[in-house]
């Protein structure tokens, strides 16, 4: 999968409510396993879903998906 039809699919997985806001994403290790890629292409997904106002990091502890109190 490209970096794009990653994004897309979180993106579509958090607006389904299948990542409700404020809830924590899978780990990047856990991405990279889901879409056969590397944590490297999992951290350039986490910093574009952060920038599309999807998701905000938690120093040690995730990535977390935004809500409308956020």
């Amino acid at each position: 999968m490209t970096n794009d039809q990653i994004v897309s699919d979180l993106a579509e997985r958090i607006a389904s409510g299948e990542y409700p806001a404020h809830s924590k994403l899978p780990s990047m290790r856990e991405l990279a396993d889901l879409y056969s890629v590397s944590v490297g292409t999992i951290a350039e997904v986490h910093r574009r879903l952060k920038e599309r106002g999807l998701t905000y990091g938690v120093p040690g502890a995730g990535v977390y998906v935004e809500g409308p109190d956020s």
